[in-house]
């Protein structure tokens, strides 16, 4: 669909004054080509680009041609889907389905971290604590493990971590303060082509401090790991690194476990749920994160772009309300032009939307679906070659 109300509307970096992130060097924001789109009646939607050309993505709390999937209750799913189609206005979702979770003690399981990549699926989840040991219920807890298959999604090999004893030894009870919560693996390309050096990265958010208010969508930090992706070391925790900060030449340095991990990026209170996007055109990282504290309001959205996966990021543009309650953002790689000038934002929306407090959607095309909104980046004027294909 298009909207001309919504053609050439503009997002920049105004009010995001207080964040501790310099301003794009290459960007000074984003602004709406008028084209959007969305599909089915669930969230939590992070495509992944496999060897066959179809996107691959988990979908939870919704329906999709006649399939359910809820990650909390008694009997909790998450569930997972294939995405045909070069167009993002004329998408076919098939092959859904869904995988039994456990969630142990807390209240819910659901999708996060998904990469498909030499024919193999690795589909991650993560809890969310319930109301008891006075901790609120949507209070972030940690990443169980991945499911695998081989198969396209038609059987799965469930990890062999549980909730109580998770990939990386997090729990999130009693203050403990997880890092790497709600995470995602970076996005390069189709297959993983375009990975610097054969790893797959996963980004997550979460704190270095135990009184941080951290839950799904919200926290202080973002923390980076990495891994070679394998069916047989996937789930071992002696296979996995963390970005622990940068040795005396500035080069990152990465250690064993994830009590060396130290933040790729931070700002308190502002650092939820976040996503990263290789550009090949650009050589740049795209970075989408929500500043979603307290989950059930309106949230700021922000871009951030970097040239290395580690940082330093720089602030593209600012989305305050966007949504107005937009959150699980990412940019499919499959939906970046040649060029990289253009580019499909992909997220949920409004999720705590009733007839009795209804939030309107902002942008237009905004809803509790799979959303597509193409943004054009807009470049700075000490960049006039921007949109060249490099």
């Amino acid at each position: 669909m298009s909207s001309r109300s919504l053609q050439g509307r503009v997002w920049g970096q105004e009010g995001a004054g207080r964040a501790p992130f310099a301003p794009s060097a290459t960007h000074s924001g984003v602004r709406a080509t008028g084209w959007y789109s969305s599909y089915t009646i669930a969230d939590t939607w992070y495509p992944t680009w496999g060897a066959d050309d179809r996107l691959y993505s988990p979908f939870t709390d919704g329906e999709v041609h006649g399939v359910t999937s809820a990650s909390y209750g008694d009997s909790p799913t998450v569930g997972h889907a294939a995405i045909r189609g070069d167009n993002p206005l004329d998408l076919a979702i098939e092959d859904v389905g869904v995988i039994p979770v456990d969630k142990g003690e807390y209240q819910g399981r659901y999708p996060c971290g998904s990469l498909v990549v030499d024919g193999v699926w690795y589909y991650g989840s993560y809890t969310v604590a319930d109301g008891g040991r006075g901790l609120n219920y949507d209070v972030l807890g940690p990443l169980v493990g991945f499911h695998t298959s081989s198969d396209n999604g038609a059987t799965w090999t469930p990890p062999p971590q549980t909730p109580a004893a998770s990939l990386f030894g997090e729990s999130g009870w009693d203050g403990d303060p997880v890092r790497m919560g709600t995470p995602h693996f970076v996005d390069f390309g189709k297959n993983m082509e375009h990975s610097p050096d054969g790893y797959a990265y996963l980004v997550g958010h979460g704190s270095l401090d135990s009184r941080a208010q951290l839950s799904w969508i919200s926290g202080d930090a973002l923390f980076l790991a990495r891994c070679r992706p394998d069916p047989e070391t996937i789930n071992d925790p002696g296979a996995w690194q963390f970005f622990a900060g940068r040795d005396v030449a500035g080069r990152p340095r990465w250690e064993g476990t994830v009590s060396a991990a130290q933040p790729i990026a931070s700002w308190p209170g502002h650092m939820g749920c976040a996503t990263i996007t290789y550009s090949p055109a650009t050589g740049t990282y795209l970075m989408c994160v929500t500043d979603g504290w307290p989950t059930i309001r309106a949230m700021d959205s922000y871009l951030l772009e970097a040239d290395d996966v580690t940082g330093p990021w720089k602030m593209l543009a600012h989305l305050p309300d966007f949504g107005p309650q937009a959150y699980f953002l990412n940019f499919p790689s499959k939906f970046i032009s040649e060029d990289g000038s253009r580019a499909w934002l992909c997220y949920s929306a409004n999720f705590t939307s009733t007839a009795a407090l209804p939030l309107h959607a902002n942008p237009e095309g905004s809803r509790y679906a799979m959303c597509l909104l193409e943004l054009e980046f807009v470049p700075t004027r000490e960049d006039p070659d921007f949109g060249r294909n490099r």
